[in-house]
């Protein structure tokens, strides 16, 4: 995909809001009204989305949502994992159901909302996501097919004033080789908890890593593969939008980006073989730093030299 602009359907009044107080009451009114309407008293599905001081951005998420085009009747379940700003009183305001985790962790809040959903499959959301009209129904479809247990979508980001749309398309041209290259044997790298679904009775059977570790998302599909398959759901329509977070924390696109392909040309042997059992529950996440990624790159080559020329 190469897109230069962001998509038409995102409001773009919302969109640079940077204080709750800067969302109108009448904004928030027309909100509640159009949450009201697209949720649903029996859900085939649950839209679960894990939220720590997310005050702004989940007014947004909620607003993409309310939006929604869906023949697949769902209901929105936030799980305010021990926010300390607003973003309770925002869900209280726009009536939204929610159940609040106080103890800090994705994984813990995930739980906890699997286990509240109300639907027969569940679809993670970010609160810091923007999600299209058709995304329920498109990630629906093929959660349905036979012996599928497992979906999970792509996702672009966000141009704006400091860094346009179009440098990010490039990105994520090459990022998507990548994700076709591990779909083979490794799918549960590509799985985000931005856009992912999953059969909920499977779900309480493995269960959420309960620490709080980044990758919690990943881990659980891993463990759902052994009840059936995963698909990448590759339609358009379904493809979610956020703001880059972390290219700011690795000092800028530049930067995150060489740290990122760094990453990938170390891993890359590994994506051709089938991942090596392991407790999903007690192993460590191997991030390392862009210097530490640059020297395993160089041990890599080095070896391959050496091998070579024997």
């Amino acid at each position: 995909m190469f897109r230069i602009n962001n998509p038409n359907w995102i409001n773009k009044e919302i969109l640079n809001v940077n204080s709750v107080d800067k969302y109108s009451e009448e904004f928030l009114l027309q909100l509640k009204e159009r949450l009201r309407k697209v949720v649903s008293d029996k859900p085939q599905v649950t839209v679960c989305i894990a939220a720590w001081n997310e005050e702004v951005n989940i007014v947004r998420c909620l607003d993409s949502l309310s939006r929604s085009k869906s023949q697949t009747p769902f209901d929105i379940l936030v799980v305010n994992n021990n926010s300390t700003d607003r973003t309770q009183e925002m869900l209280d305001q726009l009536e939204v159901q929610n159940v609040f985790q106080a103890i800090q962790g994705c994984g813990i809040s995930r739980e906890l909302g699997q286990q509240k959903a109300k639907g027969e499959y569940v679809l993670l959301a970010d609160a810091d996501c923007l999600y299209p009209p058709l995304w329920v129904d498109v990630m629906m479809k093929y959660l349905k097919k036979p012996g599928v247990v497992v979906v999970y979508g792509k996702h672009s980001f966000l141009g704006d004033e400091i860094v346009p749309r179009w440098k990010f398309s490039f990105y994520e041209l090459g990022k998507s080789v990548i994700t076709e290259i591990r779909h083979v044997k490794r799918p549960y790298l590509n799985a985000y908890g931005m856009s992912m679904g999953y059969l909920k009775k499977f779900g309480l059977q493995e269960g959420f890593v309960t620490r709080n570790i980044r990758g919690e998302d990943g881990r659980m599909c891993l463990d759902l593969m052994k009840h059936g398959k995963v698909m990448m759901v590759r339609d358009g329509r379904s493809r979610v939008w956020t703001k880059e977070r972390n290219f700011e924390k690795d000092g800028g696109l530049f930067n995150s980006i060489q740290k990122r392909m760094l990453r990938e040309a170390v891993r890359l042997s590994e994506y051709f073989k089938k991942p090596v059992p392991h407790d999903t529950k007690t192993s460590e996440n191997n991030e390392l730093t862009t210097e530490e990624y640059k020297s395993a790159l160089k041990s890599k080559l080095g070896l391959k030299k050496s091998k070579s020329s024997k």
